[in-house]
């Protein structure tokens, strides 16, 4: 940024539950900063924040965007602020998850009327996962039923009394009141004010002991003293300022952007830490370093990289190092993206996130570093799946386009997963949940002209056994020339799924000869592949071969791989054999009004709950459940709560199919046999 020192750099992630108002903020404070010569309308469709076809449709944030602006504060700096607007939808939360890798601080922002919520929780979870100093803006002050101090007790109440108030609402309604800057404030209000300064300098002079002498002495503490007091405490997370604002009154705007500059880290308070723990120098000076956070394919321009310069200086037309890769690349230009905004600028330093065009070799989560340098930051990690369908080409002509089009969506969004179920032999498309699917659709359709068919995957059952058995075939034929043969004998028993050795070699007296155990193992592994009571994969069994016959001219490899294969569904057909399905850990937040019909759900499901607790001042559900019952399950538990649950899974075992409910999947399996034959 032109003319503004690092110092004055303030980079932050806007992020909220959906409907909370971030769109409107973000709107406001990019005319507040001149980006935009008009207060953006998402209703009206001329928001710069949410300006895709895509958002537009549907009303709410799809993807983290970086937007960057500078302004002259109160005291005269000249201050840059770089932050990136995050959607709420928990559908994209993988969108939260990377903006906020990139930002020194959080920007919490909570509804005046419906508090803190679902995605707000997960906001804050997420900026505690990675340490960073937070602030929260309460908005829609201006809304009917708001109420900023009811507000207020739900924010302390769900994360402490470090959360206190440096703006106040007016009790009009007409404006805001900045509590360190508070003039010609008079009535009830002045006591209120006076109180609340009270308050903060106390908080800023324990911060330091001479701080702290100087105010028990009863002297003044000068505005900087303050300042530098407050932003140790908020580095540290021991203090939490909570602004308030009404975005389209334009009230609170400037009293957030003077508090951000006055109270939040700069790119050289957080300095940031490669992979192996070791600080990075940010300075303008240093050696240059930048993550990669995001990349887009920009229909005019190509990839469009994203990067957050994290030390030195980024410059145009210059060479540089990708140390994930360990390959050069070539920067052309560099890009200040504001929406559908793009400007070029000549140079990027610390704490300012610029797009580079057209590279070779570099990804997401990718480090760049000037070359010469082995500067390299840990990679994303984002959270796995949560809803799953098994997807097809509509039409036999997307067949062949297919491929290429999933692999598209899943470069952009790496929440977004593709692959090809061995056992189940389907293509699965896997994200975040439901709708974060159908938007991965769309766009497959309106960038590659591929439309697909989604339906509900099959379950990966397994098939185990739960007793000792032996099992006995013996393959003879004659076809007029060289006949076929070969007997085996083998005995199946359960094994752990720790241990690796599955088979045993028990044959003595050159009942079989050596050459032909191979071929045994093979017949073997074939008939696990397929197992006898619905078909599916046999897990977890242990097979020792120990007697047999052959024939000095008749037997062969692959008479002996069919006896092996005979054999063991012998074996396996005796030894009561079982069927299995996966179960999934489920952690479920939800707000109390709705905890009954959650766990009543849970239960319907054949889930078992395994704890109740409170978490964030939401409920907190820990079940098991069958993963067949899951499929559905983002948008069952969206109707349920109204858009307040959310939920993680994660596979944890395998476990046995209730009767009464492996009687109908093993109907369902001969069906379809019967069909295919």
């Amino acid at each position: 940024m032109k003319n503004v020192d690092i110092s004055n750099v303030r980079t932050f992630a806007v992020a909220g539950h959906s409907g909370s108002g971030k769109t409107t903020l973000v709107d406001a404070l990019l005319f507040k900063l001149g980006v935009n010569d008009r207060l953006g309308s998402a209703d009206a469709g001329s928001s710069m924040a949410d300006w895709t076809d895509a958002e537009k449709e549907r009303r709410i944030t799809l993807q983290a965007k970086p937007f960057s602006g500078t302004f002259k504060s109160g005291g005269g700096r000249q201050a840059g602020m770089v932050f990136c607007d995050t959607p709420g939808y928990m559908d994209f939360y993988g969108q939260v998850v990377s903006a906020s890798r990139v930002c020194e601080s959080a920007l919490v922002v909570v509804d005046a009327v419906g508090g803190v919520q679902v995605g707000t929780n997960k906001a804050w979870r997420r900026a505690t996962e990675l340490d960073l100093p937070r602030a929260v803006v309460v908005t829609g002050l201006d809304k009917d039923n708001a109420d900023f101090d009811r507000v207020l007790s739900s924010i302390q109440a769900a994360w402490g009394k470090k959360c206190v108030p440096v703006v106040l609402p007016l009790p009009d309604g007409s404006g805001v009141v900045d509590i360190l800057n508070a003039q010609d404030v008079s009535g009830d209000m002045a006591d209120t004010v006076a109180e609340a300064k009270s308050s903060l300098v106390e908080l800023a002079a324990e911060t330091d002991d001479s701080l702290i002498e100087k105010y028990l002495g009863g002297e003044a503490l000068s505005a900087e003293e303050i300042a530098n007091g407050l932003r140790s405490s908020v580095d540290s997370v021991q203090f939490v300022p909570v602004f308030a604002c009404m975005p389209l009154k334009d009230a609170g705007i400037a009293e957030l952007l003077e508090g951000m500059l006055r109270l939040m880290p700069s790119p050289l308070d957080r300095k940031p830490k490669d992979k192996d723990g070791n600080e990075v120098d940010p300075s303008p000076d240093a050696p240059f370093s930048g993550f990669v956070w995001r990349t887009v394919n920009d229909p005019y321009v190509g990839q469009l990289t994203f990067v957050k310069v994290r030390s030195g200086t980024l410059k145009s037309d210059s060479e540089i190092f990708n140390s994930t890769k360990g390959e050069k690349e070539r920067i052309a230009q560099l890009l200040v993206v504001n929406g559908q905004k793009q400007t070029s600028v000549d140079e990027a330093h610390a704490g300012e996130i610029v797009a580079l065009t057209k590279l070779k070799h570099t990804k997401l989560s990718d480090t760049l570093c000037a070359a010469g340098q082995k500067i390299e930051y840990a990679p994303l990690v984002f959270p796995g799946p949560l809803a799953f369908f098994a997807v097809n080409a509509k039409s036999r002509d997307d067949e062949d386009k297919l491929g290429v089009a999933l692999s598209r969506v899943a470069d952009e969004d790496p929440t977004i997963k593709v692959e090809r179920n061995t056992e189940t032999h389907e293509m699965l498309l896997s994200g975040m949940g439901d709708v974060h699917l159908e938007v991965a659709v769309a766009q497959m359709k309106t960038r590659s002209n591929v439309e697909v068919v989604l339906s509900i995957p099959k379950v990966p059952y397994r098939e185990a056994i739960t007793s000792t058995a032996e099992g006995h075939y013996k393959h003879k034929k004659q076809t007029g020339g060289r006949g076929q043969y070969a007997e085996v004998y083998v005995r199946v028993k359960s094994k752990l799924a720790t241990e690796d050795e599955w088979f045993a070699n028990e044959i003595v007296g050159g009942a079989i000869p050596g050459n032909f155990i191979p071929a045994v193992q093979k017949g073997l592994v074939e008939g696990m592949s397929k197992g006898t009571v619905a078909g599916y994969k046999v897990t977890n069994v242990e097979v020792a071969l120990y007697d047999g016959s052959f024939h000095d001219v008749d037997s062969s490899e692959v008479a002996f791989k069919i006896a092996g294969a005979r054999a063991f569904k012998d074996a396996m057909a005796k030894a009561k054999p079982v069927l299995l399905e996966p179960i999934m850990s489920v952690k479920i937040m939800v707000p109390e009004k709705v905890m009954g019909d959650v766990s009543g759900d849970v239960s319907h499901k054949r889930g078992r709950i395994m704890g109740v607790g409170v978490e964030d001042g939401m409920q907190l559900i820990t079940a098991e459940v069958p993963r067949a019952e899951l499929s559905r399950y983002c948008a069952e538990l969206r109707s349920m709560t109204g858009g307040q649950g959310t939920f993680d899974m994660s596979f944890i075992r395998y476990d046995v199919v209730p009767g009464n409910v492996a009687e109908k999947i093993v109907a369902d399996a001969n069906k379809e046999k019967e069909a295919e034959a």
